[in-house]
């Protein structure tokens, strides 16, 4: 039996969430503001407790057991609701504050959103941004995420989604690719050689998905033909800058390329419906003053970003 400590069974799921997170105790006891012999004591307290190893430790690293990984989704979600409960208080609620974890396309985080945050953080000192940034389907309940934001549909019907803004596409091309492959004059033209797309795959079924265009009365579907398919938005722009096909891109992924000559628009007389950008979360997620706070300042960024298309719609 561990002696030194005290165990507080809230201070030990604490002490063994971070060293799940930071893969260390030395920096999981930094971050706690404790000694390390002190988070380790506070976990072993908690493995005897539990009669359940949690943690394998080596000289080097600190991996999680089955049983380690299993225990910490179940605390993750007992501290944020820990947290949420806390936050929810007049007092908390007066200035928002706390952990918050949220999931974003890679292109949106790296051209809209991280660029924008020293203003989040300017106005919200007191909250922690946890910022997931992929392009897959996550599972906000199982992985704690408080929310997501998605262009398209929500797949997930489960979930509270608000309709936040609207992105405007077209289709470039990479000069080099025009002067190999010729430069199209209608989109159908995409489909027959020499012309290539990138593909970019759907996350859950893992086919490349076909696009829609209209001019005027005529309306067609393009899938096209594809040497390389990614599910990455900034690899796939990476792809159709380096000439391997053209691409389908939202105004603001293509703007500063097409400034520089990297790409070119194709077909500017065709319309791509806009693609719909939703911030979505759980709805027996507390909307927790912190939740709050962040989806109003990212509602009102795509305001100016990318504001609502249609009339009407929330």
């Amino acid at each position: 039996m561990v002696t030194g400590v005290q165990m507080d069974r809230f201070d030990a799921m604490l002490a063994f969430a971070r060293v799940v997170e930071t893969g260390s105790f030395t920096k999981a006891a930094q971050t706690l503001h404790m000694s390390r012999t002190t988070a380790t004591q506070l976990v072993q307290q908690l493995e005897a407790r539990l009669r359940v190893r949690l943690l394998n430790r080596t000289t080097r690293r600190v991996n999680v057991t089955a049983d380690g990984a299993a225990y910490y989704q179940r605390v993750r979600r007992l501290l944020a609701d820990l947290d949420d409960a806390e936050t929810s208080l007049s007092s908390a609620a007066a200035v928002p504050r706390g952990r918050l974890r949220v999931d974003v396309p890679a292109p949106f985080a790296r051209l809209l959103l991280v660029p924008a945050l020293p203003d989040f953080h300017a106005r919200y000192p007191d909250i922690q941004l946890d910022l997931g940034v992929s392009d897959r389907d996550v599972d906000l309940i199982d992985e704690n995420v408080d929310c997501v934001i998605r262009g398209g549909g929500i797949a997930d019907p489960s979930l509270v989604a608000r309709h936040i803004g609207d992105l405007h596409a077209g289709i470039f091309a990479a000069p080099a690719y025009l002067h190999r492959a010729g430069v199209p004059t209608h989109p159908l033209d995409l489909q027959d050689e020499p012309h290539r797309i990138v593909g970019y795959l759907r996350s859950r079924s893992g086919s490349v998905r076909p696009y829609a265009l209209h001019r005027g009365e005529e309306q067609v579907s393009v899938r096209g033909r594809h040497l390389l398919s990614v599910d990455d938005g900034n690899a796939y722009l990476a792809a159709g800058v380096a000439a391997l096909g053209a691409l389908w891109l939202p105004d603001y992924m293509a703007a500063p390329h097409v400034a520089t000559g990297d790409l070119v628009r194709l077909f500017p007389e065709w319309r791509i419906d806009p693609m719909p950008m939703h911030v979505a979360f759980p709805p027996n997620r507390h909307v927790s003053a912190k939740l709050r706070a962040f989806i109003e300042w990212v509602a009102a960024r795509m305001g100016h970003w990318a504001p609502v298309d249609r009339p009407g719609a929330s």
